[in-house]
């Protein structure tokens, strides 16, 4: 969002209280997230559709931007299946949950950041969920732009929360696991996306921002970007979860805080280790490069006043992208 508009970050998360080691069932429960909402107007005629299943063309809403609560079951489901909007869509792997070819339409919105282009962002997103897999039929709800997906196995269960907009906080992956153990994700850009230190943020960094309900000191970013577009930028969004180490991927920089430093990640590819409730989110545009508080952490139950309602300031990125700020090199 813009640097003088005022963000919620309300994001749901699943409850770990009817967690077994059996097929369980999925409770939702708010939390409050530092990943932003996408602004209003890039929303605008957003509205999602499942579709490849079997013996079904479609599972939508019968008006653009309507509700819908409803259950695919199990055998109506095939190894995949699309989720179409009008800004955004992507692949769902049926068996994990794990997503492929996420990717920005590039339709025309006031706020797009893909200069029109239709731009696959991500090649994948691939949990692991170390021998266990999703089972049961799969709860849908769509809200206007908004969706929700659910699916549950013994032991496991998986949501993917979206929103079908242009930019801002538009996605988020969540794992929940009987037996409490993390689940590593491993995200593969899509070509000609790459991930970069954010000289703008890195020329920023130990400065305190003031806001209006305390101050945000400003730390060193990565985030991705292209060539072709100069708004096309995002970042990964994680919460409870822990980036992997890439010894092999070793990109030396200078920090105002800590003097010279290695970061440790790959240029098309990084891996998180997410706990058990965590969630993996994925932030585009303007939100993926400001400064703002953190919101409360908060697990479940979260209330109102543990949301950030505060001005944030938008630090950008260079364009096009230095060579000496993208990680290299590309793949472990």
């Amino acid at each position: 969002m813009h640097g003088n508009t005022c963000t919620r970050r309300p994001e749901a998360r699943l409850s770990r209280a009817s967690l077994g080691v059996a097929t369980f069932a999925l409770a939702t429960f708010t939390l409050i997230v530092p990943a932003h909402a996408a602004a209003a107007a890039g929303c605008e005629g957003g509205g999602f559709a499942i579709t490849g299943l079997t013996g079904s063309t479609a599972v939508a809403p019968t008006s653009v931007g309507g509700d819908l609560a409803t259950s695919i079951p199990a055998d109506s489901l095939g190894p995949s299946f699309l989720v179409a909007g009008r800004y955004v869509e992507f692949t769902v792997v049926s068996s994990t949950f794990g997503v492929e070819n996420w990717t920005l339409t590039g339709t025309p919105n006031p706020l797009d950041i893909t200069g029109e282009r239709r731009t696959v962002v991500m090649a994948s997103k691939t949990p692991d969920h170390q021998g266990l897999s999703l089972t049961n039929g799969v709860d849908v709800r769509i809200t206007g732009p908004d969706l929700v997906i659910s699916r549950t196995g013994p032991g496991l269960a998986m949501k993917i929360q979206a929103k079908d907009c242009a930019n801002g906080g538009i996605f988020q992956i969540e794992p929940t696991r009987a037996d409490g153990a993390t689940t590593r994700f491993t995200h593969t850009l899509a070509d000609g996306v790459f991930y970069f230190d954010n000289s703008n943020f890195r020329a920023r960094e130990g400065d305190q921002l003031s806001f209006k309900s305390g101050t945000a000191t400003v730390r060193t970013r990565i985030n991705f970007a292209n060539d072709l577009s100069p708004k096309f930028v995002g970042t990964d969004s994680p919460q409870a979860a822990t980036r992997v180490q890439q010894p092999s991927c070793s990109n030396p920089f200078v920090s105002r805080v800590r003097g010279p430093e290695v970061v440790q990640q790959c240029g098309g590819v990084t891996e998180w280790d997410v706990a058990s409730g965590g969630r993996m989110g994925q932030v585009m545009g303007e939100d993926a490069v400001e400064v703002a508080p953190p919101a409360k952490t908060c697990v479940s139950h979260c209330q109102a006043q543990d949301q950030v309602s505060d001005q944030a300031v938008v630090l950008g990125f260079p364009f096009p992208v230095p060579v000496d700020s993208r990680l290299q090199p590309r793949f472990p």
